[in-house]
């Protein structure tokens, strides 16, 4: 175990639940992350996520925010009970959570990223007001016919779809407008697709329409504090570490795929033997098992467990 090489990754939007953070509380590390979360957004989010209501949490301003500082609380737990912070060599986030990646890093404050966040939501939303889409699952097709069925799809309408999350093999996201996406998904059936599955979700993240979006939030990342992170984190975008051009690769992100079959398969590439999952739940577990199966993977609530 001392000598596997760890990476750290953290989870996006859809991880997030009534209670998240209960496993949490009893860690001082995690009840300082959580008042310092309260104290700089000025609201008590933490209560949010532990007690609900449910609506008020799944609203993307308020889930963005709950996820980074779920993340953060269970990192900072990690850190200082535990001795896999000297085996950490790379770290990624899933969309939203390349933000978590960034604060882990040292590249960017828990407090910059969480006001970062809240904007990033707040844009997003008023972007899917002002451009409604949605988002489907796309279940074993080959990438290359989905993206010729969206680009069929987007003549036809006049209207924009594209790949927004290339989560594993036999599992990927698209995400544009209304007319488009049902044009898409009616062709990607056709060509073989095992099943299209509608997200709950009101926007249409990574794609052209979160353009808008995107340009405003350029000024937001600008305002922040950046350092040199301690260790890579690999880009979204790029689905390779990060440089001088995070913040064009964060702007990016909003309208481009997430990137996370070839960024997993980088980092393994690169020697990482290991991947824990920081955050609620255990989604990139699962997707990391279905890109290489041979690959060691941990939710953090079973780290944390062995730490109680």
């Amino acid at each position: 175990m001392g000598q596997e090489a760890v990476a750290f990754v953290f989870p996006g939007q859809g991880s997030q639940f009534i209670g998240m953070g209960r496993e949490l509380v009893t860690f001082s590390e995690a009840r300082q992350v959580f008042a310092q979360a309260d104290e700089v957004l000025g609201f008590a989010l933490s209560r949010l996520f532990l007690g609900g209501p449910e609506a008020e949490l799944n609203d993307t301003i308020n889930t963005q925010p709950a996820i980074v500082a779920h993340s953060i609380a269970a990192l900072r737990v990690i850190e200082c009970r535990t001795s896999l912070n000297g085996q950490l060599r790379m770290v990624a986030g899933h969309s939203l959570g390349e933000f978590s990646a960034l604060v882990c890093a040292g590249a960017l404050s828990f407090p910059d990223a969480l006001k970062l966040v809240r904007e990033r939501g707040r844009l997003m939303k008023l972007a899917g007001e002002q451009h409604p889409g949605g988002m489907a699952a796309v279940l074993n097709l080959d990438r290359a016919k989905l993206e010729r069925a969206c680009d069929e799809a987007t003549r036809a309408t006049e209207q924009p779809v594209q790949i927004a999350n290339d989560n594993c093999p036999g599992q990927i996201v698209i995400s544009g407008d209304k007319a488009a996406l049902e044009k898409a998904m009616e062709l990607a059936k056709e060509r073989g697709a095992k099943r299209c599955v509608p997200l709950p979700i009101s926007i249409a993240a990574h794609s052209p329409l979160m353009a808008g979006a995107a340009q405003e939030f350029r000024a937001a990342l600008e305002s922040a504090q950046w350092a040199e992170p301690r260790v890579p984190v690999v880009a979204n975008a790029t689905a390779r570490p990060a440089g001088r051009d995070a913040i064009d690769l964060l702007v990016a992100q909003l309208t481009s795929p997430v990137r996370w079959t070839e960024s997993v398969q980088f980092m393994i590439g690169k020697g990482i033997t290991r991947f824990i999952e920081v955050g609620p739940k255990d989604v990139l577990c699962g997707l990391i098992k279905r890109i290489d199966a041979a690959i060691t993977t941990q939710p953090v609530e079973s780290v944390i467990r062995g730490q109680s």
